[in-house]
């Protein structure tokens, strides 16, 4: 792309009007391009953060479960309180 300045303005004459219209016009595009992809990359980051969120949550409750299972007394520990009384 090249720069608009005041000398080229001068220089291009009579389709000078219809080029800068058109290069307005492709930064215009290039504008909205880069917004959708932003917006994109965007929803990509939440979704990703969110999925992986629930991946962690599911697997700290998988975790939490086999603490609790472990805690539980052994039967050998009952045998022993209940054998000598």
């Amino acid at each position: 792309l090249r720069c608009c300045t005041a000398a080229s303005v001068v220089t291009d004459g009579g389709g000078g009007a219809a080029a800068a219209a058109a290069e307005e016009r492709s930064l215009y595009i290039m504008r909205v391009v880069q917004i959708a992809v932003m917006c994109v990359l965007a929803l990509t980051v939440v979704f990703g953060i969110f999925f992986l969120g629930c991946n962690l949550l599911i697997k700290s409750e998988g975790m939490i479960n086999f603490l609790v299972k472990d805690r539980r007394p052994s039967k050998e520990v009952e045998a022993v309180v209940v054998g000598p009384y």
